[in-house]
């Protein structure tokens, strides 16, 4: 076992063949790009396995394990590993190393070998780089399969969605149809200079779009927070029960504020809405996943204020139609939510 650097333990290959040259072509040997696959051709650059990174463009620093008798298109690198290092084992180490913090360029971002080329790393000998790699294979074949049964989770709650309700838009039952304005007591969104207050050692939580998806906050990327004794941090706190929407970038992305959150104490910022809905008829995670159905996503395009950047204000919010079944069937939902969640963790 040794500290080794990068350029030790591999070489730098460049392509030159283009994405657009691919399509029509046939062949046995497949080439790839920053997606994945992308055609086959008659001809391969590689005869061993090897390591690709992006180099250019969206999705720069990601490493992928190509196989032998493959090739990849210009904007990719090749990273051809020596005899002292398993293909695998380097990309293993490759894909941990977050390349895309040398990148360059403001229009197309770039990253070149001779940036990242000292990044350094401990190579172990080859037969405990295999026993790492049948590991790394092992923890990465657990967590897709576990991925996969979230995602199957998920799916179920969106199916009972429609089978309590009806599809929104191409089944929908016979309940009263309401704009939400109807059922909101309050009605908010963040605001902006909260850098100020983003700390390591924060004792409250600073909730950003990234933390709002799928009707879901999520905690464990949440930025601490030191908040100020001022009137807008309590505008912009949220409580229990709460409704976060997006209002810009992917617009309405919705989340429910926890009790746990509620309990740390948590803020919003000016991309997100805090609505608070009267319980007494409406739940509010039977709203959030109305509106991230089909028929919500569809009122949020509708209501788009702009064709350059994406962005909702309270008019359009306020006026966003939703059915309104009875609260005991909206609860009943709930508790198979409730269930679903159990399973998850």
């Amino acid at each position: 076992m040794m500290r080794v650097k990068l350029a030790d333990v591999c070489e730098r290959g460049s392509s030159n063949l283009k994405q657009a040259d691919i399509p029509g072509k046939s062949g046995d040997y497949p080439v790839y790009g920053a997606s994945g696959y992308i055609g086959n051709v008659d001809f391969y650059q590689q005869k061993k396995p090897y390591v690709a990174v992006v180099k250019d463009g969206a999705g720069i620093g990601r490493a992928m394990l190509l196989p032998a008798e493959s090739s990849v298109i210009g904007t990719m690198q090749y990273l051809l590993p020596k005899s002292v290092v398993l293909p695998e084992y380097l990309f293993y180490v490759v894909k941990h190393m977050h390349l895309e913090k040398y990148f360059s360029g403001a229009t197309i971002p770039h990253i070149y070998f001779k940036d990242y080329q000292n990044e350094e790393f401990t190579l172990d000998d080859l037969n405990k780089q295999h026993e790492v790699v049948t590991t790394l294979r092992k923890v990465e074949f657990v967590i897709e399969n576990r991925q996969q049964q979230l995602q199957k989770l998920d799916e179920l709650v969106k199916a009972r969605f429609v089978e309590m309700f009806g599809d929104p838009i191409m089944n929908p039952k016979r309940y009263p149809v309401h704009q939400l304005s109807e059922y909101i007591s309050s009605l908010t969104s963040g605001s902006r200079g909260w850098a100020q207050y983003c700390v390591e050692n924060g004792t409250e939580w600073f909730i950003t779009i990234k933390n709002v998806k799928d009707c879901h906050i999520t905690t464990d990327n949440m930025q601490p927070v030191n908040a100020p004794d001022n009137a807008e941090a309590k505008r912009t706190k949220v409580q229990e029960g709460d409704l976060l929407i997006s209002i810009t970038a992917d617009l309405g992305r919705t989340g429910v504020v926890t009790k746990e959150i509620a309990e740390h104490g948590a803020y919003i910022n000016q991309h997100l809405s805090c609505i608070r809905v009267n319980k007494e008829v409406l739940h509010p995670l039977f709203v959030a996943h109305y509106m991230e159905s089909p028929a919500g996503k569809e009122q949020f395009t509708a209501k788009n204020q702009s064709a350059v950047k994406a962005g909702l204000n309270f008019n359009s919010i306020n006026s966003l139609k939703l059915y309104v079944p009875p609260l005991k069937e909206q609860e009943e939902f709930i508790t198979f939510i409730t269930q679903v969640t159990k399973s998850k963790f």
